[in-house]
């Protein structure tokens, strides 16, 4: 049985990540890493892989799938809809506001150019999406909860390295434990984003900057602080590297809900994760989404997908008897 060609676009933390992925699943093979650097700069941990510059995909490569790993804010909404013209896709688009609007721009260049997409795939949006519709479907009279964390943001990360006078940062978003609990225990509380989550910051300021101002910056920064309640720490450079050079993360999808006839009951349904590395195990639930996107092709069905419109068995590595009989 031919193994499925795997390609990856960037070679960030998300890029190495789908490449440790690729080598944990045996029916797929990594058939290029294609960069904006110079490939020449690009050290692989597969030997033997091809490194080019992206500019070669303009001409038709032999890939079955191709693995976006750019970024959300900017990136994504240009590169999916452009390369779904040329290959099968896949990406991890996670502004939650915009995913419609990509849907359709992907939806678009695939279904005319007869390939196949799926986009928004990782663990949120992706895997905790999942489970806040199974919850759904099994407690129609409740509520969505979903608590982010304790783990480091990169875009918020990114947010305040740019502001002047700021050397690194690190940037944790952490859930409010008397919260968490609150909905935990089927009381259905009403939350205001400050009342979920918390912002820690720790950041290392340049020689003479005005730490202050950095601070005032960093939280009244709309669209990333402003809306929490936010810590800054300003420490040294040895500091970070020393006690925050991991990217972990995680959180919870918790729904409460009521059944019975008059309602009388109490459940609760709850997903959690605990990762000590967001981007790997991000990449690896791509991978496998990867694998139900070339079923997908193979079978002639083109457009966009979301987690939603895949058959979970389509991204496992079994048969329908090996799933069967276990995991049924």
């Amino acid at each position: 049985m031919d193994k499925i060609k795997i390609a990856v676009l960037g070679y960030g933390n998300l890029g190495r990540g789908v490449e440790c992925a690729v080598k944990q699943n045996p029916d797929m093979v990594l058939a290029g890493i294609y960069t904006r650097r110079d490939p020449k700069t690009i050290r692989p941990l597969t030997e033997g892989v091809k490194v080019c510059h992206v500019s070669e995909l303009e001409q038709p490569q032999d890939i079955d799938v191709l693995i976006l790993c750019s970024g959300s804010a900017t990136e994504l909404p240009v590169q999916t809809p452009k390369y779904a013209a040329m290959y099968n896709v896949i990406d991890s688009f996670d502004n939650h506001h915009d995913i419609p609007k990509h849907f359709a721009n992907v939806d678009a260049a695939a279904k005319a150019s007869g390939h196949t997409a799926a986009i928004s795939i990782g663990w949120d949006p992706g895997l905790f999406s999942l489970n806040r519709a199974i919850a759904t479907l099994a407690l129609p009279v409740g509520e969505n909860y979903t608590f982010w964390g304790r783990g480091v943001s990169q875009g918020h990360s990114n947010a305040i390295r740019k502001i002047e006078g700021v050397l690194d940062a690190r940037q944790y978003t952490v859930p409010v434990e008397s919260a968490v609990e609150a909905v935990r225990s089927g009381k259905n509380p009403q939350l205001t984003t400050r009342q979920k989550h918390t912002r820690e910051c720790y950041v290392v300021a340049a020689d003479g900057a005005d730490k202050e101002k950095i601070r005032e910056t960093i939280v009244n920064m709309p669209d990333y602080f402003a809306d929490y309640d936010t810590t800054v720490y300003f420490i040294t450079q040895e500091e970070l590297d020393r006690d925050h050079k991991g990217l972990p993360h995680g959180g919870s999808v918790i729904r409460s809900g009521k059944t019975g006839w008059d309602l009388e009951n109490d459940e609760v349904v709850e997903f959690k994760l605990t990762l000590d590395s967001n981007p790997e195990f991000t990449s690896s639930v791509i991978v496998a989404y990867a694998r139900a996107v070339a079923r997908l092709a193979k079978e002639g069905k083109t457009g966009c997908n979301t987690i939603f419109d895949i058959p979970v068995a389509y991204a496992l590595p079994m048969t329908g008897e090996e799933i069967r009989k276990n995991l049924l």
